[in-house]
């Protein structure tokens, strides 16, 4: 079968966690550093039809792309290093494998025949892989499989690699598998054992990998190296060591050394002799390990004990750090835990206050303190989605008077609903992919300070929300001390809220980390940064 599109599977064995989305964006950094156009899709065994609907805690953090797909947090990774937008199509899981095969069975496509994993689920799975790469003609498209080889749930994948695999030819594809090489201290040896044996689980599925990497957190010698290469039936120069590194920005300069992209390319038979160009990524990796300042940022949210929760923030503040050549200490408080007895105990040291985004009412009133704090203290804060309508909501409680005011999504509408659920929304009952989402666009005031940082007044940006803030009040509100900076012009919906009197004080109905990658730091946290960077005292 003749494609102009080469294919990569990034597959994992032995434990989860090890690093596949990292080492898919690491190559695909590599090669489009070389002039190739590159995409990565993740491929998620879940039946969820997507992670929307899931805990951050079951899930880390759910990703929303432009077109409005609620997506696996490893696309952030994707378009962080890469600089692109991915889609709904960089994203598969189970549930909408499923869907779509029972919506057609349902509908008479398969009519007559018994709708069984194999063909027809392969089928899907194959149709998914394959549909990013012809709609958008790229020249090579990189597919990371979630979960480890071995689940239940990953086989019917394992099952579409193969196939395909055969249909496309020797030339046009590679498999590349992940896994782990521990070192037993008791033993004072590194083992290879649980390699071998994934890669077996691997083979008897019927798909042999042309490259390993492992992970390991002591360098591998040569010996271990070929000993891995003999018994997994690879090439010798194509087992590859990742080792542990101080940042996830390290892995694409140690993959290029360990040169996993010129075996890739040889493997797919693509020219070797482009240069790869990497003069802008050493330059911000250099920024991050060589910070000139250091700012501590007190990030408030309900998830805490898991940071994945919040990833694109974090990796935001490592990018915005880089900017402004200073270090950006993120100091997670549960806001749960967060009172006014407490609050100077936490919050008096740090720099900054980022209220974080969120559902529910739980942890509210923590959030609700956190933005009293940063007001009364003139330091500078933040507020992502719920953590804007927070902000709303306490300035109409501790400054216009309305004790009563609420968001209608914690409590019973009272006289003073300043935050409402959106008239667009009043009808819908399903949860999955029902919100406001995707990329909509939003006109600042020129006279705004969210303008001077963004450096112009038309703006578009991601959204994951039901609820809005309530525009009865947006007189009162701009008359007390807080204006609206940002507005979307076809719905009227107030997009910014800021307080010009306070240092630094913006909150934003929308997600500015979704936007935020290593060449292109999203100019909401470049100026956060900055502002907190003014709080340090000498």
């Amino acid at each position: 079968m003749e494609t102009s599109t080469k294919y990569v599977f990034v597959t994992g064995g032995v434990t989860s966690s090890l690093g596949k989305g990292i080492i898919a964006s690491s190559l695909a950094k590599l090669l489009q550093s070389s002039g190739y156009s590159v995409t990565i899709q993740k491929l998620d065994p879940y039946l969820n039809v997507d992670p929307g609907t899931l805990n951050p805690y079951e899930h880390g953090e759910c990703y929303v792309t432009e077109d409005g797909a609620e997506t696996d947090l490893d696309l952030g990774h994707y378009e962080r290093f890469l600089n692109i937008h991915t889609s709904q199509l960089n994203n598969v899981t189970t549930g909408r494998i499923y869907q779509t095969v029972i919506n057609k069975e349902r509908k008479g496509d398969y009519l007559g025949k018994t709708v069984q994993v194999v063909p027809h689920i392969t089928d899907e799975i194959k149709r998914c892989i394959q549909l990013v790469g012809t709609k958008h003609r790229f020249d090579v498209v990189i597919t990371e499989i979630g979960g480890t080889v071995g689940d239940i749930e990953s086989l019917p994948y394992i099952e579409a690699v193969r196939q395909l695999r055969y249909q496309l030819g020797n030339t046009n594809s590679v498999v590349i598998h992940l896994t782990l090489v521990p070192y037993l201290a008791a033993a004072g040896e590194l083992k290879t054992k649980p390699t071998q044996h994934s890669v077996k689980a691997l083979l008897e599925n019927g798909v042999q990998p042309d490259i390993l990497v492992l992970r390991t957190e002591r360098n591998l010698n040569m010996e271990i190296r070929k000993k891995v290469a003999l018994f997994c039936n690879v090439d010798g120069d194509a087992v590859i060591q990742s080792i542990d590194v101080p940042t996830i920005y390290d892995v694409p300069i140690k993959m290029n050394e360990e040169k996993l992209d010129q075996i890739v390319l040889r493997k797919l038979n693509l020219p070797q002799n482009k240069v790869v160009e990497l003069r802008q990524w050493k330059e911000f990796l250099a920024k991050v390990k060589n910070p000139k300042r250091e700012v501590t940022i007190a990030l408030v949210g309900k998830y805490t004990q898991l940071p994945d929760a919040y990833k694109s923030i974090c990796e935001s503040f490592i990018h915005a750090g880089a900017a402004n050549e200073c270090k950006v200490i993120v100091q997670m408080i549960n806001s749960e835990k967060l009172n006014d007895e407490n609050a100077n105990q936490l919050l008096a040291s740090v720099n900054g206050i980022l209220v974080a985004p969120g559902f529910g009412s739980r942890g509210i009133d923590g959030k609700y303190v956190a933005v009293k704090y940063a007001r009364e203290n003139n330091i500078p804060f933040f507020g992502i989605c719920l953590g804007m309508q927070c902000a709303v909501i306490e300035f109409a409680r501790n400054v216009l008077g309305y004790t009563d005011a609420v968001s209608t999504e914690m409590e019973a509408a009272t006289e003073h609903t300043v935050i409402d659920i959106m008239e667009s929304q009043k009808k819908i009952t399903e949860k999955g992919g029902t919100m406001r989402l995707g990329a909509y666009p939003c006109k600042l005031n020129s006279n705004s300070l969210t303008a001077k940082v963004y450096g112009q007044t038309k703006i578009s940006e991601r959204h994951r929300h039901r609820y809005e803030f309530n525009n009865d009040y947006l007189e009162r509100f701009s008359k007390a001390g807080m204006v609206a900076a940002g507005i979307n012009e076809t719905s009227g919906l107030v997009e910014i809220m800021e307080i010009p009197s306070h240092r630094w004080f913006i909150g934003v109905q929308f997600h500015p980390e979704y936007k935020s990658t290593v060449l292109s730091p999203h100019p909401l946290f470049v100026g956060f940064v900055k502002a907190a960077m003014t709080t340090i005292k000498n």
